[in-house]
Order: C-alpha cells, then sequence, then structure tokens
C-alpha cells in the first residue's frame, strides 16, 4: 500500500508541474515582449556606464601619475620615472576613450549622422 501511496504522490507532483509549465510559458508568452523591452532598455545604458567609469578612472591615473613623478622629483632613486609616465598614459587613454567610442560609432553607421549609400540621378545616355 506505501508504494501504491508513493507512485500517486508522484504522479500528482508531475501533474502539477505540468500544470505550472504550462501556464508559466503562456504568461512568458504574453510578457515576452515587455522582457526583452526592458532588457533593451537596460542595455542601452551601458555606453553612458562605461564612459562615466573612464572619465573617473582617466582623472584618478592622471592625479596618480603627478603624484609619482612628484616623488621621483624628491627621490629619485626610490621612485623611478617610468611609473609616473605610465600612469599619465593610461590616464590620457582612459580619458579620450569616450570619444574614441564616438568616432567608431559614427563611422559604422550606428547613428543617423553616418555616409550613407549614394543615389544617382538625371543620368541620361546618348550613343
Amino acid at each position: 500500500m506505501n508504494i501504491f501511496k508513493e507512485k500517486m504522490l508522484k504522479l500528482s507532483v508531475a501533474v502539477t508541474m505540468l500544470s505550472m509549465v504550462g501556464t508559466s510559458s503562456d504568461a512568458l508568452a504574453s510578457d515576452g515582449t515587455a522582457v526583452s523591452q526592458n532588457v533593451v532598455t537596460s542595455i542601452s545604458t551601458i555606453p553612458q556606464i562605461i564612459n562615466a567609469f573612464s572619465y573617473i578612472a582617466g582623472l584618478a591615473l592622471g592625479v596618480l601619475g603627478i603624484l609619482k613623478i612628484k616623488d621621483h622629483v624628491e627621490n629619485p632613486s626610490n621612485a623611478p620615472l617610468k611609473d609616473g609616465a605610465i600612469r599619465l598614459l593610461a590616464g590620457g587613454a582612459l580619458l579620450s576613450l569616450p570619444m574614441l567610442f564616438d568616432v567608431m560609432i559614427n563611422t559604422f553607421g550606428a547613428s543617423t549622422t553616418a555616409v550613407g549609400q549614394g543615389t544617382l540621378s538625371n543620368i541620361t545616355y546618348t550613343p
């Protein structure tokens, strides 16, 4: 009798799970466009986050580079000049990264300001 109860319990669990899957797939089908729109909306802010991080990190590396060069001036044997120069170069590269992103976006045509395909009009051919 215990085996029969266990099998009935498993069967009822299976039926319940199948009914849950059926209703959740119907709900997902009706809300699928809303979910995808939310994902697209959330992803659209990533370039601004990268730009902000780039500006902040570039500024921080620039300040640290200046401080390292100051340390080199005060004590050249303990602080090599290359450490400050590397930080300054990395900070400059990060500060220019947002501009490079804009150039790449405009070059590859992700905005309306990109160069489009030309059209020909008023062409006549006389043999």
